[in-house]
């Protein structure tokens, strides 16, 4: 099949042109689809991204020790490690490094108003480890804490911030209550991305045992660092099956459960993936209606146009021309549509984002890599020119005496 000349794309053109309304309706309806998938995917590429990120900077080497069931580390009171735990834990071969945390909801008040988030105790001895573990989380603000420090903390991001946990941001040098214990504020640690992470209260370990002394010895979350010649899924593996038994557990009855941070990253990103499967499926459903809109667009044109056929064909324009005419005019509707749905969706992708960050989501961040620009755009013209294969196969095979009897 020959390419189209300059001649047939005119003529096209002109079509085009001549039927605004119709033209302008089949562009939208792709124009939607092609705006809602380029939203979605640019938001899972950068929540892929993000995990991606987070993977290179915390090491795929940790593994964690939590509660077996389903909540943040914490929530499950009954659940906790003792410190002979974590030394048993530490002699098992191929373990690095360990820590042991504390991890509980608390009460936290400024000026008199209270809110509840987790309050951490942390062992400041192993404080880069942790850090570490987190993704390398840093000071933003102030200072970080010291080993024995008592009577201070320090705040997760969004304490600076007015109006996103109290009404007026917190500063350092400020005061704080946290389960009625008075606590000057040294230092905020930087951007997480989520608002719970962000709100969270860090102490040493000592300030912890004075605030819950009944929680003493309780660890609620450990970290540890695997051996550069250990596999960590085989220490996981390992680590569960020892501790279950200096526990006095039954395999498959304890109460924790060892999972790798590379365990845990891809968990994450099979559920965005199929979160996202579903959405663009949701969205294609709208490319589905403008694939029938452009072919029933292109349908009428062909009947609209029967003695222009014919006259073309009259004076030697063979099939070939009369096909490429109406798959270049459906392809052209398609690839308009998706040239505009990709600026749209740019711009909802962008405002999102910024509404995202705004609230504390900075992790909703979307990306725009060049392969899904024209990816989009490549994809709304095969729509389209798809779309109009059997109206311009019909069209093509017109006679052109029953063309020029048409009326």
């Amino acid at each position: 099949m020959k390419l189209i000349n300059w001649d047939e794309i005119k003529y096209s053109l002109q079509n085009l042109r001549q039927r605004k309304l119709r033209s302008f309706l089949t562009i939208l309806s792709i124009m939607i689809g092609i705006t809602s998938v380029f939203t979605l995917i640019s938001f899972g590429l950068g929540i892929q991204d993000y995990v991606n990120t987070l993977a290179t900077q915390a090491g795929t080497d940790k593994l964690f020790i939590m509660a077996k069931s389903i909540g943040a580390p914490g929530t499950d009171t009954s659940f906790y490690l003792t410190q002979d735990d974590i030394d048993f834990v530490e002699k098992i071969n191929g373990v690095q490094e360990i820590s042991g945390m504390y991890m509980k909801p608390a009460e936290i008040s400024f000026r008199d108003k209270k809110k509840y988030n987790y309050l951490a105790g942390i062992d400041m001895d192993k404080i880069d480890f942790i850090l570490e573990a987190s993704g390398d989380l840093d000071i933003e603000v102030g200072k970080q804490l010291r080993k024995g420090d008592l009577g201070k903390v320090v705040l997760g991001h969004n304490y600076q911030i007015a109006d996103k946990i109290f009404s007026r941001g917190i500063k350092v040098g400020d005061k704080v209550l946290v389960d009625s214990e008075q606590l000057e504020v040294v230092g905020f640690y930087e951007e997480v991305g989520n608002p719970a992470d962000d709100a969270n209260i860090y102490v040493t370990k000592e300030q912890y045992e004075l605030i819950d002394p009944s929680g003493k010895g309780q660890y609620g979350y450990v970290m540890i660092r695997a051996a550069s010649d250990v596999k960590p899924k085989a220490l996981s593996e390992s680590i569960q099956e020892k501790l279950g038994k200096h526990k006095g557990q039954e395999e498959g009855e304890e109460d924790f459960t060892v999972q790798t941070f590379e365990d845990a990253i891809q968990t994450f990103s099979t559920v965005i993936t199929i979160i996202n499967g579903i959405l663009v499926l949701i969205a294609l459903i709208s490319l589905v209606v403008a694939s029938v809109n452009i072919m029933n667009t292109m349908y009428t044109a062909v009947l609209e146009r029967t003695k222009e056929i014919g006259i073309m064909k009259s004076v030697g324009a063979r099939n070939s021309d009369i096909l490429i005419i109406f798959i270049f005019e459906s392809g052209l509707l398609g690839m308009i549509g998706g040239i505009i749905g990709v600026i749209l969706g740019f711009l909802a992708a962008s405002t999102g984002g910024s509404i995202a960050a705004a609230a504390g989501y900075s992790l909703l961040k979307p990306i725009f890599p060049w392969t899904l620009i024209f990816g989009c755009i490549f994809f709304a013209f095969m729509v389209g020119a798809g779309s109009g294969v059997m109206p311009a196969i019909r069209a093509s095979k017109l006679k052109p005496v029953d063309s020029l009897r048409y009326e």
